[in-house]
């Protein structure tokens, strides 16, 4: 051990990549959203309020999960976890809270639209799965993607979503 920092952990991303944002986190956040979606909705009958705070609770969990493993886990060798670093990490592992909302406002609104807990839930899937491909298909066309490359993520997140909501009606028969 040199007791130097790696070059690559030093150097701050390029303006354009801070521009650019990172989406990972809301499109990992979208597809936990509908996972807990899935995985509440097949065991039966359930008050909207616990989904919502299931939901938003969830966020939270892994959001201060993954704030934890990036200080920790990636940093903590070349970075000491102070204050301003720890604000830092977690401004940018935001997305992954802020994914949870939009299933859980569906939710929360779904009594308005009518809907029963079933399609309680098939509101909330389809907007998880909505929020995965969306942004999805955002970072790549802001990372200057092809327009093959976008359709491409988006697509691929499209196919993971299919995939959560194919768990849900084999879970139900």
């Amino acid at each position: 051990m040199t007791g130097q920092t790696p070059a690559h952990c030093t150097r701050a991303a390029p303006p354009t990549a801070a521009r650019r944002g990172d989406y990972t986190g809301a499109v990992y956040g979208s597809l936990l959203a509908a996972s807990v979606v899935v995985g509440a909705g097949t065991l039966g009958s359930f008050p909207r309020l616990e989904l919502v705070l299931l939901l938003l609770c969830t966020g939270v969990v892994f959001w201060a999960a993954h704030v934890f493993a990036r200080l920790f886990g990636e940093r903590i060798a070349y970075v000491s976890p102070n204050g301003h670093e720890i604000r830092r990490v977690c401004r940018a592992e935001r997305p992954i809270l802020e994914a949870a909302v939009p299933p859980a406002v569906a939710v929360a609104v779904s009594p308005l639209l009518g809907l029963d807990l079933e399609g309680t839930v098939w509101l909330a899937l389809a907007v998880a799965v909505a929020g995965q491909v969306g942004w999805a298909a955002t970072a790549a066309f802001r990372a200057g993607a092809s327009g093959r490359i976008v359709l491409a993520a988006g697509a691929v997140n499209l196919v993971l979503g299919l995939l959560i909501v194919a768990f849900k009606v084999a879970l139900k028969h």
